[in-house]
């Protein structure tokens, strides 16, 4: 191990990026000459006659060379100590658990629900990848349906506009529609999904045909909904690369956002400031498909709380996402130590699951020197999806682990919030994103999808069944680069999917 991290320091150095700890370091713990050299390094390159230098590497030095099986995305960062092993491997079981109903013989895995979407985070993220829609017929178990309503008074308008809360529950389903129960309660309800063929013509007349979803929720067990309440699908997204989000200096980000267009291009970008649970303050928003929760752990926390119905040290809710009328849901038992302290997944358990999930690794790129995924690379830079997809990050100096700490990285995206047009729309607000705004989903790892997931279903939703269609759905601060993908030639587009899948 120790070797790689020599490796890699050396060729950290042949970039110009390394540079002893002088003087005094700014808050991501970069020096100001760190700062020149990093931001000659991401500066997004302009010659595509071959690959840039550790473009390979797309996770630094965390990246992972293994077989590329469904076990790509389940790898633990290439520089991890020897030492750290074991956590990731225990991390690993409690990511894959089985959690029973309360009360049960077996230990520390008791407290399931009551109400529930999985009883395992690997049900929703299937070998550590994407999750999908259920098929005609299936019950959701890998994605799962977010509520909430207006707000309702002063208090929950004040709630919001100081980013202490992102949404307002419904006031009997809570933040999201569980299907699933324990013995002796009713799941939630079930959500129903009905597709419409929508036909685009592209340059060359081939016609592609994208579904578009028209969702409903059915059989609902505890009375009606709230008049006014907004619902959103959303699919599991990857875990691979989560600690490298984290780890990247926030200034980096903000750097890359302009609410305004201030340059007139057409994008504009905006942060997702959300309250932090686990640090006491507002932060900046990286993890979710809205950008709604600043953390790996908070990230975990929340998973935890609203998908299986567990609680953590974070948020020791014993009974999940019941609300106070469903009484029969609250007065279930729980796994707990106690009463007094009701955690299910206690300290030991969750912190090794969130090391696991800071320290999945993203694999490394394949064919980048290839003829066409090099013109495809110039195809997706020159029409402007680097505008949102962003290629390259240098990691703070100081992340929270090793593994993670100043790292040349290429996720492709900017972790901003930005307005995807009126076909994308969930019409939900979450925090500072509107109803129009989703978080650019980054790309690193997206060729692998139907290695590793078993299937090809991107966006939000699942609704495009392959690549070209998520890029047909984009319109919004997006159309001017659709549009360019719908104009190019049959060899182009076949060249920017072929660079996509070389991610």
């Amino acid at each position: 191990m120790q070797y790689l991290w020599t490796l890699f320091g050396a060729l950290l150095l042949a970039l110009g990026l390394a540079f002893a700890f002088a003087g005094q370091g700014g808050a991501d713990g970069w020096s100001d000459a760190d700062r020149a050299r990093i931001e000659a390094v991401t500066e997004p390159t302009t010659d595509f006659s071959e690959p840039e230098p550790f473009e390979v590497r797309s996770g630094g030095a965390t990246t992972v060379f293994k077989l590329l099986n469904r076990n790509a995305f389940s790898h633990a960062s290439a520089n991890m100590p020897f030492a750290s092993e074991l956590d990731f491997k225990v991390g690993n079981g409690v990511f894959k658990k089985l959690w029973v109903s309360a009360p049960a013989s077996t230990v520390s895995s008791d407290g399931l629900g009551p109400l529930y979407n999985a009883r395992a985070c690997q049900h929703c993220h299937i070998k550590d990848g994407r999750g999908h829609p259920p098929a005609a017929g299936d019950p959701a178990v890998s994605m799962l349906v977010r509520l909430s309503i207006p707000p309702q008074s002063e208090a929950d308008r004040v709630a919001i506009a100081e980013h202490r809360k992102s949404v307002i529950p419904d006031p009997v389903y809570g933040g999201q529609l569980q299907g699933f129960s324990v013995a002796g309660l009713l799941g939630e309800g079930t959500v129903e999904i009905r597709y419409e063929e929508v036909p685009v013509t592209l340059s060359d007349g081939h016609v592609v045909h994208l579904r578009k979803p028209t969702y409903s929720i059915e059989n609902l067990n505890y009375g009606p909904m709230h008049p006014d309440v907004m619902i959103s699908p959303r699919v599991a997204p990857p875990m691979i690369g989560m600690g490298l989000l984290e780890a990247i200096p926030e200034e980096a980000i903000l750097a890359l956002a302009d609410p305004d267009d201030a340059d007139g291009d057409g994008v504009s970008g905006r942060p997702n400031w959300v309250w932090s649970d686990e640090h006491d303050k507002v932060m900046l928003g990286r993890f979710g498909w809205k950008a709604g929760q600043p953390t790996v752990a908070q990230q975990s926390a929340a998973a935890f709380q609203g998908d299986i119905g567990i609680s953590t040290p974070l948020y020791p809710v014993a009974h999940g996402d019941c609300t106070a009328a469903q009484a029969d849901c609250l007065a279930a038992p729980h796994g707990g130590v106690s009463e007094a302290e009701p955690i299910e997944a206690v300290a030991e358990m969750f912190d090794t699951m969130v090391f696991y999930s800071r320290n999945l690794a993203v694999p490394a790129r394949r064919d980048v020197g290839d003829p066409q995924v090099l013109e495809g690379k110039r195809v997706f830079y020159e029409t402007g999806c680097i505008d949102c997809h962003r290629p390259k990050f240098v990691t703070r100096r100081d992340s929270i682990g090793e593994e993670q700490s100043f790292q040349l990285i290429w996720p492709y995206s900017d972790l901003l919030l930005h307005d995807m047009g009126e076909g994308l729309a969930d019409n939900r607000p979450d925090g500072v994103a509107n109803g129009r705004e989703w978080r650019t989903a980054p790309l690193w790892g997206i060729g692998l999808t139907e290695t590793v997931s078993g299937h090809t279903l991107f966006l939000h939703d699942g609704r495009a069944r392959n690549l070209l269609e998520a890029i047909l759905w984009h319109s919004g601060e997006a159309e001017a680069a659709k549009q360019g993908v719908v104009d190019m030639s049959k060899s182009e587009r076949d060249a920017l999917l072929a660079f996509l899948n070389s991610l």
